[in-house]
């Protein structure tokens, strides 16, 4: 009896071990959700942090003597200006050309020196200028903030930062909303596309070969570089229509998901150049995963092996998605958008972010219809491979 259960149990290891596809199916998932937390970890830390050589650079009215050199040990470029200069200065901040404005009161060492808490009298005010929605800025607030607070605690409150009604925060509202949207859409985004792409091509190509209905397709006169082109594009429609309805709601409910951010949050700050801009990226982006689904689809003898060799690719998917999440907007690098996928990624974190990079879009879309072309040309000589087809 022993001998038969072993036996039984030998013969079924035997058959996993053997087949290389379980064994990876085994394997693979904790590869790779090592190395999706691990990506994930990065994108997050470069959301709240600057790179280790970041020197901010930062305007400062009236420099008093004592802060010169503690301000420029902290790691600041200062650049003394006028009073006069100030607008500009906030402006440039608002634009996100410059990290920080400092205003000084005039004489401020004398009038500390001078001042006297239990006067009952408004004590010397500093004034810090700042853009939350750039983490460059808002570093750099941080630590300036904290430096002055460290100072004036030394000095028992003898003056004071940011006091008072006025908005020091200059960042506009479209760009707070297009900081939220860009965190997230872009991802979100990728994802509901790849969902849709893979909900229908396994099935039409790989299913019918389940079902044994490709043959069907195959004997007729159309060429089989037409069928491979027409299910392409019947299946691009399809996760079209199911990518846009997700993303649709998730527009629509985002305002809500932030809470109290949601002031702040509309979809009316894009123009339709905006919306036409993402359709045509979105578009290429959905060309290019319907073919790539389809030629692993062509590999596979059932949906569910399709499902699995699609995997791999959910994970990438999803990698570069995450990618959206890094700060600072689309990347102004041509290489960039020569990478397919990623290229998408940096043109939609462009779009709602209000960075786009017009030459990386023309690029992307480039780049995506070249890979889609190729990728056709490779999934009708599939369809004429009997080896690959009728794989059983």
């Amino acid at each position: 009896m022993k001998s038969g259960l072993f036996a039984v149990m030998r013969k079924e290891l035997a058959r996993f071990f053997g087949d290389k596809r379980m064994v990876a199916s085994i394997l693979l998932p904790g590869i790779l959700i090592y190395f999706v937390y691990s990506f994930m970890g990065q994108a997050m830390g470069s959301m709240f942090g600057v790179d280790e050589d970041f020197a901010p650079a930062a305007q400062v009215v009236e420099l008093p003597d004592s802060l010169a050199e503690p301000l420029q040990s902290a790691g600041l470029t200062l650049t003394e200006v006028e009073a006069d200069q100030e607008e500009a200065a906030r402006e440039a901040i608002t634009g996100q050309e410059l990290d920080l404005l400092l205003v000084f009161p005039a004489d401020f060492d004398q009038a500390v020196a001078d001042y006297a808490p239990a006067s009952g009298q408004p004590a010397p005010q500093v004034a810090v200028y700042y853009n939350s929605s750039s983490t460059q800025s808002q570093f750099a607030y941080t630590a300036v903030t904290e430096l002055l607070d460290t100072y004036e605690a030394q000095l028992a409150n003898k003056f004071d930062v940011n006091a008072g009604a006025e908005r020091y925060d200059l960042t506009t509202e479209e760009d707070a909303a297009g900081a939220y949207f860009a965190m997230l859409l872009p991802m979100l985004l990728m994802i509901f596309l790849y969902s849709g792409c893979a909900a229908v091509a396994p099935e039409s190509i790989a299913g019918e070969k389940e079902r044994g209905t490709i043959a069907t397709m195959l004997i007729t006169p159309i060429p089989r570089g037409h069928i491979a082109v027409g299910k392409i594009l019947a299946l691009a429609v399809i996760a079209l229509l199911s990518g846009a309805s997700s993303t649709i709601g998730t527009i629509l409910a985002l305002p809500k998901l932030m809470g109290a951010a949601s002031d702040n949050l509309s979809a009316d700050i894009y123009s339709v150049g905006d919306y036409l801009l993402l359709a045509a990226v979105i578009l290429s982006t959905v060309l290019l995963l319907v073919t790539l689904i389809s030629i692993l689809s062509a590999f596979a003898k059932t949906v569910k092996e399709a499902q699995t060799y699609a995997t791999p690719l959910m994970i990438l998917v999803m990698l570069l998605g995450v990618t959206g999440m890094f700060g600072g907007g689309a990347s102004q690098d041509l290489p960039a958008y020569l990478i397919p996928l990623y290229n998408s990624v940096q043109c939609m974190v462009g779009v709602f972010s209000f960075t786009t990079f017009t030459a990386g879009v023309a690029a992307t879309l480039a780049v995506n219809g070249v890979c889609t072309i190729l990728g056709v040309v490779v999934l009708a000589r599939m369809f004429n491979s009997e080896k690959i087809i009728f794989a059983r």
